[in-house]
C-alpha cells in the first residue's frame, strides 16, 4: 500500500466485525462472557429489555444480537444456560431471516419478560411473511423456522402498518 510501508497493519483476531465496531468478542469456549463484556455490549448498542435496539441489516449483526441475548438471559434475568443457548440460536435464526430475506437497512430487537415467560422479537420493514417449510435430513438451509417451532413454546408474526414483528416465546421458571 503506497505510503504505508513499514507501518504495522492491524491483525484480525476473533470476531473482527465486532472488534471493528467496538463490540465485545464472542466467547468461543462455550462459557458465559465476563460481566464487563456483557455490560459493554449493552452500553454500546442499547438494552433490548428497555426499548427496541436497532441494528444494521448485515450478517455480522447476528453476532451482536446473540451477545445481547446471552447477556440479558444469563446476566440480567439469571435464566438457565440451556434456555439461553436455545434462545441465542433462535435469535440468530430470526435475525438471519431479517437480514437475508427482507432487503431492509435495519431491523429491531426487543426482549420482554413476564411471569413464567420470555418473549424475543425481531422487527423489520418487510410485510413478507416467513414460511415454515418441511425439512429433510440432508437439507443444508431452510431449517430456521423449523428450529424456532421446535425449541420455542410458541412463535408467530404480527403484521404492522409498515413491516412485521417475528417473535418467539419460551416458558421460564421464575425463582
Amino acid at each position: 500500500m503506497a505510503g504505508l510501508e513499514g507501518m504495522e497493519q492491524p491483525r484480525p483476531c476473533g470476531d473482527t466485525a465486532a472488534v471493528h465496531r467496538g463490540l465485545p468478542e464472542v466467547d468461543r469456549g462455550g462459557g458465559a462472557l465476563p460481566d464487563a463484556l456483557h455490560l459493554a455490549a449493552l452500553e454500546l448498542v442499547g438494552d433490548p429489555t428497555v426499548s427496541e435496539v436497532r441494528l444494521p441489516s448485515r450478517p455480522e449483526s447476528a453476532g451482536t444480537a446473540r451477545r445481547l441475548t446471552q447477556s440479558v438471559l444469563l446476566e440480567q434475568w439469571a435464566l438457565s444456560p440451556q434456555l439461553a443457548e436455545h434462545a441465542v440460536l433462535l435469535v440468530s435464526e430470526l435475525v438471519g431471516n431479517a437480514v437475508r430475506h427482507t432487503g431492509a437497512r435495519r431491523f429491531g430487537l426487543r426482549m420482554l419478560r413476564r411471569r413464567g415467560w420470555i418473549r424475543i422479537e425481531v422487527r423489520d420493514p418487510s410485510r413478507g411473511l416467513p414460511c415454515l417449510m418441511p425439512v429433510q435430513e440432508m437439507d443444508t438451509s431452510g431449517r430456521g423456522l423449523f428450529l424456532v417451532d421446535k425449541l420455542s413454546d410458541r412463535w408467530g408474526v404480527d403484521l404492522l402498518p409498515r413491516g412485521k414483528t417475528t417473535w418467539f416465546e419460551m416458558r421460564v421458571t421464575d425463582r
